[in-house]
């Protein structure tokens, strides 16, 4: 696709959604932290219900190593995979107070160190919490860049890499977050809902289906 066109899209969702953010609910870059960890392969509206209870408690490290693994289980035990995840956020709690002065870390691979944060965690705090112009790709964002045609890459990693050369940066600050929104309420998996799509006339596949 060429940059003409991605720009109309982004100045469409622009328009429509002038400030998208994370619909994860948190409080600082701890909780926010937290909360994308245990978000892997949850919804946000899952971690939300299991959250609001946690950070009323534990909205910092040393809180959380105070209230302990077991009693982290019950507040997360709705959200798929809460055993390991409880098991990381407990070490990473750990890592913090000991090497980053009890901060979340500015910074790619110190991000990556810490136990439960993969590349799109990295990209995610980066983005939400610092600002950063990272491109974060979960699987809406996989899926809807590469079913519009920004990209056509067979992968998450070379999806993020493509990404980030063919958005225009002025668009990288909220990029992920409309293409995330996009996917989870329009351009869902099984069925795009192409007929209350904005940007139709510029989609790959939308183009492609009609013809």
């Amino acid at each position: 696709m060429n940059r003409k066109n991605i720009d109309q899209i982004f100045s469409i969702w622009q328009r429509e959604n002038p400030h998208p953010k994370t619909e994860l609910i948190y409080s600082n870059n701890y909780t926010l932290l937290v909360a994308v960890v245990l978000s892997a392969q949850s919804t946000d509206i899952g971690v939300n219900k299991a959250t609001e209870a946690l950070f009323k408690i534990a909205d910092s490290p040393q809180k959380m190593l105070k209230l302990g693994e077991a009693k982290l289980k019950k507040y997360i035990n709705t959200i798929g995979l809460y055993n390991g995840k409880a098991k990381n956020i407990i070490a990473l709690s750990e890592i913090l107070i000991e090497k980053f002065n009890s901060e979340v870390p500015e910074d790619f691979e110190a991000l990556q160190s810490l136990p439960g944060v993969g590349r799109k965690t990295a990209n995610v705090i980066l983005n939400c919490a610092f600002g950063h112009l990272t491109m974060a790709v979960d699987t809406h964002v996989f899926r809807v860049s590469n079913r519009i045609g920004f990209v056509h890459e067979p992968d998450v990693l070379k999806t993020e890499l493509a990404l980030l050369k063919a958005i225009p940066k002025k668009w990288m600050t909220h990029a992920h977050h409309w293409l995330i929104l996009h996917g989870r309420y329009v351009c869902q998996a099984r069925k795009p809902k192409c007929g209350e799509c904005k940007i139709s006339e510029f989609c790959e596949a939308f183009k492609k289906n009609a013809g």
